[in-house]
């Protein structure tokens, strides 16, 4: 699949970006097959576990027509080696001015998250435009989002 240049072509891919947590990356590849068949092309892996890297590697090489992304990424290292590993998008709970510059230097597709005004400015300053509402719920879920008009 042709690799997106920003966050918003990512956001367009797909009804949903599944968003999973994968403990063995044998398990990947089955189940990037299996949201491919049911019409999902993305999915974000999160690297809360030594395997993601690992996994997105495998999705990357082993599915083609799949765009395995990262998730909960924290760091410039962590923006870094999954670039190296294949991602082929990032994604943040949080946009810090070290990670926004990072994220602005790099390739990868980015979508900084998001929980308060003040952070959604700062990441607009930053040049980025599209984000993701971390933690949801907790910051008011759809009602945060609604514009009274």
């Amino acid at each position: 699949m042709t690799q997106p240049h920003d966050a918003t072509s990512v956001l367009t891919l797909t009804p949903v970006i599944p968003v999973v947590t994968i403990d063995d990356a044998a398990h990947a590849v089955p189940l990037a097959r299996v949201l491919l068949a049911s019409g999902i092309n993305t999915i974000e892996i999160t690297l809360r576990t030594p395997q993601a890297l690992e996994a997105i590697a495998r999705v990357a090489r082993e599915v083609p027509e799949s765009l395995p992304g990262a998730g909960t990424v924290l760091t410039a290292a962590d923006l870094a080696a999954a670039a190296a590993a294949g991602a082929a998008f990032a994604v943040s709970p949080g946009a810090t001015p070290a990670l926004l510059a990072a994220a602005k230097a790099g390739s990868l597709p980015f979508l900084p998250g998001v929980a308060s005004a003040s952070e959604l400015m700062a990441a607009r300053e930053a040049g980025f435009t599209a984000f993701k509402l971390f933690p949801a719920a907790q910051s008011g879920g759809v009602g945060f989002l609604k514009i009274d008009a």
